[in-house]
């Protein structure tokens, strides 16, 4: 490898492996690559460099080539997004009485271990997402089920009314209703009871095929309401209670093997990148990484950088105790820099909350994370906040794109920069509003 000046200021990385994992997210990577592409060409113009990117050829992980000039010096970076979408999909239930379930499930979940309420001592916004699905599918149906009630009930009036406006006239005009008045009022009595009982199943099917199509109209809108993709979310580490199943420890091990493998490359840095829920799957895969000793005395640079984390909705469930003790692990390791940025205008996410601390799991002479925020209100131009204030869900995928008024976080230069993580932000001090007191109940490590 190619000896470069380890010098804030200078050129210590020439080319960079990236790996992005991502939060929990059903959609294809190359998502990533276009908002890589749109928002990295829009940030280059904003700040004044140049940002080229190429698609990646061959086998192996989805992603891209990127590659920037930043005041004279080129950098070339690799990024590999490390998909688990197909786990997510296959934890989202199609059907709309398993949802349900799933919301009573994971609301008796954070409720009866109290996690809830001890994550309210930490930030509202992320509280205010969990409680939004339940709400919001507890909304839908109750207007499901009253606008069934109502338009059933309208309906079958409706029909009542056209029967009695037929059937009446003609009954006189072919004498009927002599023989109808003739009849024992027994006879009359069982009738009426047997036309009510027809009414009542029909308006009963009625209200049960108005209120299921209400229902999967607003699943098939969920796109803008995103209450079952919330939901989902939520409840899959709720039905593990902290703890990952199966199918995504092996996931993560393969996650782990590609990292490993990348730091025997002829680079400079390697870079994980965990998003939202991705974040602490990062932090579970590279604390094994550095236990089994994959991180080599001369090689390239481990960095780690953690956006829009949601740890404690995990680390504070009772079987989290892998996500604890690596956390405990890796805020006192040598071999990487890790740097945790977020932004209280993400109401998603849990802004400025150190994650080691808050689990309640710091050790001695803990080093990481640095803790700042990108803070959105400065770094966002009035009138972009104005316009971005009120869409939360795209305000948590903001540290993924441009900012019109760029401070020191930026999304691209870090990953295809000339400067490593630890180059670029040695000297930066934590935001003096970070939350690092322990709040959760659960403690225990593994």
């Amino acid at each position: 490898m190619d000896e470069v000046a380890d010098q804030t200021g200078a050129q210590s990385v020439r080319k960079r492996r990236v790996f992005y994992i991502p939060g929990y997210d059903p959609i294809h990577p190359r998502r990533y690559r276009e908002l890589f592409r749109k928002e990295g060409a829009e940030q280059a113009k904003i700040s004044g460099y140049t940002l080229d990117l190429k698609p990646k050829t061959g086998e192996g992980a989805y992603g891209w080539y990127a590659s920037t000039e930043i005041d004279g010096a080129q950098t070339d970076a690799q990024v590999e997004v490390l998909v688990w979408s197909d786990i997510v999909r296959s934890s989202m239930s199609n059907s709309i009485p398993a949802t349900y379930l799933q919301l009573l499930r994971t609301a008796f979940t954070y409720i009866s271990t109290r996690a809830l309420f001890r994550l309210m001592r930490l930030r509202k916004g992320p509280i205010i997402a969990a409680l939004y699905p339940i709400g919001m599918l507890l909304l839908q149906l109750l207007l499901a089920v009253v606008a069934g009630s109502i338009l059933s009930g309208l309906a079958l009036w409706g029909l009542s009314a056209a029967l009695a406006a037929v059937v009446f006239p003609l009954a006189e005009m072919t004498g009927l209703d002599t023989w109808f008045n003739s009849l024992s009022r027994d006879f009359v009595a069982t009738a009426v009871l047997v036309v009510v009982g027809i009414g009542l199943v029909l308006r009963w099917i009625l209200w049960a095929a108005v209120t299921v199509f209400i229902l999967r109209w607003f699943k098939a809108k969920d796109g803008k309401f995103f209450a079952y993709y919330l939901m989902h979310d939520f409840a899959y580490s709720a039905r593990w209670m902290g703890a990952n199943p199966p199918a995504l420890e092996e996931r993560m091990a393969e996650f782990r093997v590609a990292i490993a493998m990348a730091l025997q490359d002829d680079v400079d840095e390697v870079l994980v990148v965990g998003h939202s829920s991705g974040a602490h799957l990062a932090v579970s895969i590279l604390a094994d990484l550095i236990r089994a000793g994959g991180v080599p005395d001369n090689g390239p640079k481990l960095a780690f950088l953690s956006l829009g984390h949601v740890v404690p909705m995990v680390s504070f469930l009772p079987k989290a105790d892998r996500l604890r003790g690596d956390l405990h692990f890796l805020a006192a390791s040598d071999a990487l820099t890790w740097v945790d940025v977020s932004a209280p205008g993400d109401g998603c996410a849990f802004a400025l909350c150190d994650p080691v601390s808050v689990s309640g799991v710091k050790p001695e002479g803990k080093k990481w994370p640095l803790v700042f925020s990108a803070a959105f209100t400065q770094s966002l131009s009035p009138e972009r906040w104005t316009e971005l204030r009120w869409r939360f869900f795209r305000l948590h995928f903001q540290y993924l794109c441009a900012f019109d008024r760029p401070k020191d976080y930026d999304y691209f230069q870090i990953t295809a920069g000339p400067l490593t993580l630890h180059d670029r932000y040695h000297d930066r001090p934590q935001s003096w509003t970070r939350i690092d007191v322990a709040a959760s109940g659960y403690t225990s490590m593994s």
